[in-house]
């Protein structure tokens, strides 16, 4: 079973900055807690505020679908953060060591 990394990138609607940076550290916090998860930060752009990547990791696949069912993915990211951006691309890959 390998290991899974995801990264999220999001570009937040112009307006919409500070309410969106004041929940990561909420949902970084919620995320890492998370039986499987291995890593989960986040970070601003260094030239745009509006643009944010999230980096996680996970034990496996089923760790991850795992994360897309609790409750913090859906009250902060679906319900509070995704109607607050312009777009957001996430990216799955598997960790070859």
């Amino acid at each position: 079973m390998s290991q899974v990394q995801i990264i999220a990138r999001y570009t937040i609607t112009a307006g919409q900055e500070k309410e969106v940076h004041a929940l990561l550290p909420e949902l970084t916090a919620a995320g890492s807690r998370e039986p499987g998860n291995l890593a989960f930060t986040a970070y601003r752009g260094i030239d745009d505020e509006r643009d944010v990547v999230l980096l996680e990791r996970y034990e496996s696949r089923e760790a991850f679908a795992a994360h897309r069912e609790t409750v913090h993915f859906r009250e902060i990211i679906m319900e509070q953060i995704v109607p607050r951006l312009d777009s957001r691309v996430v990216e799955i890959y598997d960790v070859t060591e």
